[in-house]
């Protein structure tokens, strides 16, 4: 399977190390926060990669809600545990790092998860500079541009089919509410397969350290996103066109 890289199980426990986390981020999901860096000081292992494993392992559900409740560090035996809705990502002292509800019909055709999973996954790498630059610029506020945290609060999906064909994500409607320090933001996506919606997807996250925004900073952060990105994929930067 495409996961095999980017995870090992040892003792009936799966592993992350910090160079596949991080090769997961920028290979497939696109994604170049510093905090998915292997010499990260805060370090952590990208959600969307526990979401794809989870996937892989125990099928997609229709209805399926994935709550982030503590941060991933590299190399922690992790065990997956039946709970009563679904299931609970933990480690052996039982510490919970994700919870997940799942209900109706669940397929296990591996091309399926792994076509759903991608497309899924991809739309993180658009999550910035695309959405959220212009959706904290047009709220006035912005993230620490000296450690820009973003991070994952809940990620579900509702789907009215398990036919899908070429599946895509298009991005429907996002949101920010600032409190104080904090920001709450809301992306919803239409799930696209064989030209026909057949299912709702939505990823709540987390800003930390907001302030007033400044587009000088901000410049400086699309800037070091760009260089980041150029190095992770060989390419030139290019940071007059985010798309």
């Amino acid at each position: 399977m495409f996961l095999d890289r980017f995870h090992s199980v040892q003792n009936g426990r799966v592993h992350i190390s910090a160079p596949q986390a991080s090769q997961f981020a920028k290979e497939i999901a696109g994604d170049f926060n510093p905090i998915h860096d292997p010499d990260a000081r805060r370090f952590c292992v990208p959600g969307d990669l526990l979401f794809a494993i989870v996937v892989a392992r125990f099928g997609l559900s229709e209805h399926m809600t994935f709550r982030f409740r503590s941060l991933l560090g590299a190399d922690v035996p992790l065990q997956f545990v039946d709970t009563a809705n679904g299931i609970d990502v933990c480690d052996d002292a039982g510490k919970v790092y994700i919870e997940v509800a799942r209900s109706g019909a669940r397929t296990t055709d591996e091309q399926l998860i792994e076509d759903i999973t991608r497309a899924y996954v991809a739309a993180s790498g658009k999550n910035f500079p695309h959405t959220l630059k212009p959706l904290m610029e047009s709220n006035g506020v912005m993230f620490n541009p000296d450690r820009p945290m973003v991070m994952y609060e809940s990620m579900s999906l509702t789907l009215t089919s398990l036919e899908l064909p070429s599946p895509d994500l298009e991005l429907s409607n996002a949101s920010l509410d600032a409190a104080g320090k904090r920001g709450n933001v809301l992306l919803e996506y239409q799930l696209i397969a064989g030209g026909n919606a057949v299912g709702e997807v939505s990823k709540r996250l987390v800003l930390s350290g907001l302030r007033p925004y400044c587009p000088e900073a901000m410049a400086g952060v699309v800037e070091e996103f760009y260089r980041l990105k150029a190095r992770g994929t060989g390419a030139a930067p290019d940071t007059k066109n985010p798309g």
